[in-house]
């Protein structure tokens, strides 16, 4: 129960995210190092912020730096990819796709000992193929062959995040892994973005971008929670975010093609009956 509880939570601070990065990416047109230094330094002060209200180790080993260094990189890509997807990709839609990550921790999680569930093989088909139909509606807009590689890349940060977390844990806690991480990359980008400029040039974009890391720092922490308690329910948090979102566009009534909106239903049955199996 406590799982669920904190999955909801998860999911109700990214579903905010998830339409502030949107517009971040598509409207208030920050670029990659923009949006990716943006985000880190945010975070990092966040972070540490809450370091007085958290039980933190970490341990003077090789595993507990590259920890460090492993987390760095996924968020890297993460922040990068994800600036170029969402100029093309809605939140929607790459919620869509994010999808695949749980069916990498599920076939991880046999690799480490788990059993096959042939009901759970049915609901990934079932769920690959309303990704293929949510691909296919879009394509008159959607150029992917200019952004499959940054998907690809985004998809293997979000799926190596949660690896790392979950793997280095016995070597420094989740969120010792990730400020530091945020520390780095924030220096990283720090010479190659004109702060005032950005300041002065788009300063509402700067300010929404940087409130929205508030909910996106919570949705963290208790994400790193998650993670602690299964790689699985961490992957399941993305999905519950797609139908959070799927559920907004219909109150919103966005328009959706026929064969959008089949297979955004297709996605929705094969995630959730792959939870309930």
């Amino acid at each position: 129960m406590n799982a669920v509880i904190l999955m909801l939570a998860v999911t109700a601070c990214y579903t905010i995210c998830s339409l502030n990065d949107k517009y971040a990416a598509a409207k208030a047109n920050f670029s990659g190092d923009e949006f990716t230094f943006l985000m880190c330094s945010s975070m990092s002060v966040f972070l540490a912020l809450s370091l007085p209200f958290q039980n933190l180790s970490f341990s003077l080993t090789w595993q507990s730096f590259l920890s460090v260094l492993l987390v760095a990189m996924c968020k890297m890509l993460e922040f990068q990819m994800s600036a170029r997807v969402l100029k093309q990709l809605s939140a929607f839609e790459l919620k869509a796709w994010l999808g695949i990550t749980l069916f990498a921790s599920y076939f991880t999680d046999i690799l480490f000992g788990s059993e096959l569930n042939i009901i759970k093989l049915i609901c990934i088909f079932a769920t690959a193929a309303g990704l293929v139909f949510i691909a296919r509606s879009s394509k008159g807009g959607v150029n992917y062959k200019q952004i499959i590689l940054p998907l690809v890349l985004y998809l293997v940060s979000k799926y190596g995040y949660g690896l790392v977390i979950r793997s280095f844990s016995p070597y420094a806690s989740s969120t010792m892994q990730l400020l530091p991480a945020m520390v780095i990359i924030s220096l990283i980008m720090l010479p190659r973005v004109h702060i005032r400029e950005l300041i002065k040039n788009n300063r509402s974009g700067v300010v929404k971008v940087v409130l929205a890391r508030i909910p996106n720092t919570l949705g963290m922490l208790l994400e790193n929670a998650v993670i602690s308690i299964s790689l699985a329910n961490y992957s399941f948090i993305q999905p519950m975010i797609l139908v959070t979102l799927f559920v907004i566009g219909l109150i919103r009534r966005e328009k959706r093609s026929q064969l959008n909106l089949i297979g955004s239903i297709i996605c929705i049955v094969g995630i959730v009956a792959f939870q309930l199996a």
